[in-house]
């Protein structure tokens, strides 16, 4: 029996399944915790070693698992959150920790792009389709050279969590085109670095990894000098696969015009799958390169949010002191609408709509009759209110959403989807695997030719819900409030 190992380099965890593909069963999985560091405010890292041996261990475990089964491997594909950067010297050693998506220490060189360079930021975003922000390694890079100024020479390169991780498997320094679409430093059309971004950035383009295709297969040889030694078996087939937002919209089936994934971890993003590069007018949506098949591009645009999750996770820990599940119960004590009361939910200041690092959260129309639960409701509802400000950016480049394609960790509560339901209103729809990013990393290399049109047939749903006509139309009034506020703010 065959099956195909998709590895998924989170934030927060990495995760390993081992699927079937046959059948689409999930024969082995794991997941183990990553550390994120912050040695001083507006600091995100990780270090790439521990992530490396993160993955190894993972490997092991999943690898053990299909054995298990009976099951042979044929091949690995992989998945990564974006935006990391760390510089390596010569021989690989990192030079740095790996600088992460929420990393916010480039504000300066952003604001520089958004303001005194504002004509560079322009041109920048139409060619790379990587919004300005200081979560893009380009603006990173940017505070290297400000700050660091002889890390830009010491460097033999800067590569991501991911590329140190391949570069691990394979001795290479390769980049998939999806990957590097958003370093905010790649012209994903032309399929090369754009020279502009690099000469702000300060570096060359041999200071970075080679692109490649989502679907370049490497041999692994464990006999290779410089190739390390894991559970895998000498001759499996490694493919770099994509990034994690792009994925998740191939592993929740989210291919077909009018279908939106949205992700809500602890992060979020919305996201709709294009056959061509799309542009916001104003530079809030990303357009990220996904696969080509059959000379057919596919690409993913939509909006990521700071805000997903994490607003939960501050209601339990910070305003209510008790569990989530608690949390979510006494929301659903209070009426849709939270009875006039709205909450801005910008705890950590935000990706689109705004683009503002500096964004912060607010409650609005407090008055005597709110209680805890009202507290609770209005920020999860503002939650939703800014997913759905960003679904109505991107209809206005890919048209209305028809259905929604919903999966993170917040599908677990079947009250919060239906406040989705209920505040979008369309359909939603659960992924059976909550995995995307994994799902979608072994779908891209199940069968390198077929569209993905086709590949995406293969994604099994769990439950769906339907909006409640009435509330949904009492949540375009509150909407409607909420927006109002949101630009006074």
């Amino acid at each position: 029996m065959n099956c195909l190992l998709g590895v998924d380099l989170g934030t927060t965890n990495v995760k390993i399944l081992a699927v079937t593909p046959h059948d689409w069963k999930i024969i082995a999985q794991t997941s183990l915790p990553l550390k994120t560091l912050s040695p001083q405010p507006d600091f995100a890292e990780q270090d790439p070693e521990a992530v490396w041996q993160a993955v190894r261990q993972g490997l092991s475990e999943v690898v053990i698992g299909a054995k298990r089964q009976q099951a042979t491997i044929s091949g690995v594909s992989f998945s990564a959150g974006m935006h990391s950067v760390l510089a390596v010297d010569a021989t690989g050693k990192p030079l740095t920790h790996a600088v992460l998506w929420s990393d916010n220490r480039a504000e300066p060189q952003a604001t520089e792009l958004h303001t005194d360079q504002a004509s560079l930021g322009d041109a920048i975003y139409a060619h790379t389709g990587t919004p300005i922000h200081p979560m893009i390694p380009l603006c990173k890079l940017a505070w290297f050279r400000e700050n660091q100024p002889d890390l830009l020479t010491q460097a033999a390169r800067f590569i991501s969590l991911k590329e140190y991780v391949w570069w691990k498997l394979t001795a290479r320094y390769d980049i998939d085109y999806s990957m590097a679409t958003a370093t905010g430093l790649f012209e994903a059309e032309k399929r090369t670095w754009y020279q502009p971004a690099l000469d702000f950035a300060g570096i060359r383009p041999e200071q970075l990894s080679e692109p490649q295709p989502t679907t370049l297969a490497v041999t692994y040889n464990p006999d290779q000098e410089g190739v390390a030694k894991t559970a895998l078996p000498s001759g499996v087939m490694l493919y770099p696969g994509a990034s994690d937002g792009c994925l998740a919209n191939l592993g929740a089936g989210c291919i077909e015009p009018g279908i939106t994934t949205i992700t809500i971890g602890t992060s979020g993003a919305v996201r709709q799958t294009v056959s061509k590069p799309q542009r916001d007018p104003h530079g809030r949506l990303f357009c990220y390169y996904l696969d080509e098949r059959n000379k057919t591009p596919y690409y993913v645009v939509g909006g990521p949010t700071n805000n997903g999750a994490n607003v939960l996770q501050w209601l339990a820990e910070k305003l209510t002191q008790q569990e989530t599940e608690a949390v979510l119960t006494e929301a659903s004590t209070v009426s849709a609408g939270a009875d006039d009361l709205l909450f801005l939910p910008y705890l950590h200041g935000e990706r689109a709509p705004l683009w503002d690092a500096s964004a912060r959260g607010a409650y609005l129309n407090v008055d005597y009759r709110h209680t805890r639960a009202h507290f609770v409701r209005a920020a999860l509802e503002g939650v939703m209110f800014n997913l759905l400000s960003i679904e109505r950016l991107l209809a206005k480049q890919t048209g209305p959403t028809r259905k929604i394609y919903a999966n993170g960790g917040f599908a677990q509560s079947t009250f919060w989807v239906q406040m989705m339901a209920d505040i979008f209103g369309v359909p939603v729809r659960l992924n059976d695997s909550n995995e995307s990013s994994a799902m979608g990393a072994i779908l891209l290399i199940s069968n390198v030719t077929t569209p993905l049109e086709k590949l995406a047939d293969e994604v099994q749903f769990g439950q769906a819900f339907e909006p409640d006509a009435a509330c949904h139309e009492h949540y375009q009034t509150v909407f409607d409030r909420w927006e109002a506020a949101l630009q006074k703010r």
